[in-house]
């Protein structure tokens, strides 16, 4: 299901959670870590659960902070 991509060619809004993973270079259960501590924002459509592009960049500039 990859309605959520915006037509004009930019990054989707939300992802899903296998894509962050693949974005962030960690496993799903790291990803459900990060959003089980408020790390990562989680948006609820229905059913779906996506995460907010925004929210994967927050987190790496965060990390990237910390350094």
């Amino acid at each position: 299901m990859k309605n959520h991509q915006i037509s004009d060619g930019r990054d989707p809004l939300l992802v899903t959670i296998d894509e962050a993973a693949r974005r962030l270079g960690l496993g799903r259960s790291s990803v459900y870590e990060l959003m089980k501590s408020n790390q990562l924002e989680v948006v609820r459509i229905g059913r779906a659960t996506r995460i907010p592009t925004e929210s994967v960049a927050g987190l790496v500039q965060r990390l990237r902070g910390a350094a």
